[in-house]
């Protein structure tokens, strides 16, 4: 077996495949970029050399990508190192390209499926042996060409060799960081950033908060806990109340029995109305923002209110905080608490089920979803020993991680030599 990818066919044309297969094409692999039919491929070649926003920083190597159909070409596979399934998020289509893939690939390529949130194991259930020894999830974050996470996960059966390949590929040729995660829903980074929007969207609809504005709540959810300027609501617009939606079906379905998450699955009433509406988010035209142009020209933003269906104008919050607001007795420190505090107990909850560390953790939160620092750190941050003060002041149980640095005798989760607590309670290296 080679120990190199030199050649990788991409079978899915949209957004995800065009953005893999474009940053395979700048490495100098040669490409195969399948869809359903010749003109899906053909879309899907015209995304990454697109003049207004390309997908590829030197055009030239669009060169190195060659297109075609499942029907015509699906084959071909039989002649690339890689084989890298990117179709709509549905476990009977997946299964079905799957079925293909185990009938044309050569014994020695790697397959990987990419996939946000559906488990390998009913992916490859029923495959060859070959197949199985040679799989895994690669799971890219859009938009690809810009988002560092790729998070790894193997099959039961997947040899170390196999896991190596590609992970020294995407580190080195995709310039990806890559986590190594478990085959669990949603993986590390959308197990915990879904957990933390919805837990936030019910938590925005409870009634204790109702002096809280969507900008009060966007505010406290970004800059002063270390997340992204979006927010919470400004995400989820983002990332679109449709994707919410079946993200949740998908939890609802996976999330293990006794997982506190599953008390959130499903769309609070008033979003859930939105959802009906077709109001998803930006890529709808609004959905809890909206810019809207006035006759004269002018362009003024929006706030939509999801208990009374009106919107109105944006107005800046006046909050002022720092990451200690998750440990306030404040109205908007119990939101911060409800909801970032409660991610964080869910995250230390969550080792050695979907990850063997908190590093993987950490860096799945912040390459992923653009955390200024991952949930141990900011742990770090706020004083673990504080923080479990509060959890016992609140008769909360002391999830693992936080149980095994307090009975360890460390003061932190880092230490200031670069290393990190393990799941056994001591300190050691960090392994890039």
């Amino acid at each position: 077996m080679v120990n190199t990818i030199n050649s990788i066919a991409v079978l899915g044309a949209g957004t995800m495949g065009a953005g893999i297969a474009a940053l395979a094409a700048e490495s100098n692999c040669k490409v195969l970029l399948l869809d359903i039919n010749i003109e899906t491929a053909e879309k899907g070649k015209l995304l990454i050399v697109s003049e207004k926003k390309p997908l590829i920083n030197d055009i030239k190597k669009a060169s190195n990508i060659r297109i075609g159909s499942f029907k015509n070409d699906f084959k071909l596979i039989k002649d690339y190192d890689w084989i890298c399934e990117v179709v709509v998020e549905k476990l009977d289509i997946k299964r079905q390209i799957f079925k293909k893939i185990d009938m044309y690939r050569n014994k020695d390529s790697i397959v990987s499926s990419n996939t946000s949130g559906i488990p390998l194991k009913d992916i490859a259930k029923g495959m060859s042996k070959s197949l199985q020894e040679n799989v895994c999830i690669t799971h890219f974050f859009n938009p690809v060409k810009i988002m560092k996470l790729c998070e790894l996960i193997p099959g039961v059966n997947t040899t170390d060799t196999v896991t190596k390949r590609l992970k020294t590929y995407l580190e080195n040729k995709m310039n990806k960081g890559v986590v190594n995660a478990k085959d669990t829903v949603n993986f590390i980074g959308n197990r915990i950033g879904c957990y933390m929007m919805l837990k936030g969207l019910h938590e925005g609809r409870n009634t204790k908060y109702s002096d809280l504005s969507i900008e009060d709540i966007d505010l406290i959810m970004s800059k002063p806990i270390g997340l992204p300027p979006t927010g919470l609501y400004g995400l989820i617009d983002l990332i679109g109340l449709d994707v919410m939606y079946s993200v949740g079906q998908n939890l609802s379905i996976n999330l293990p029995k006794k997982d506190i998450g599953l008390a959130f699955v499903k769309l609070p009433k008033e979003e859930k109305e939105m959802f009906d509406k077709g109001q998803f988010g930006r890529k709808s035209g609004g959905g809890f923002y909206r810019i809207k142009k006035l006759e004269n020209g002018e362009k003024i933003k929006e706030v939509f209110e999801p208990t009374n269906s009106i919107w109105r104008k944006f107005k800046k919050s006046t909050i002022s905080a720092d990451v200690n607001i998750i440990l306030e007795d404040t109205l908007q420190g119990q939101f911060a608490w409800d909801v970032m505090g409660s991610t964080l107990l869910y995250a230390s909850s969550l080792i050695p089920q979907i990850a063997d560390d908190i590093v993987n953790i950490d860096r799945a939160m912040k390459w992923g979803f653009a955390w200024n620092k991952g949930p141990f750190e900011i742990l770090d941050e706020l004083g673990p020993q504080k923080f479990i003060d509060k959890c016992l002041s609140k008769n909360l149980e002391i999830p693992k991680m936080l149980k095994v640095l307090k009975n360890s005798g460390l003061d932190y989760f880092y230490n200031n030599k670069g290393k990190y607590m393990t799941s056994e309670g001591s300190y050691t290296e960090i392994i890039d």
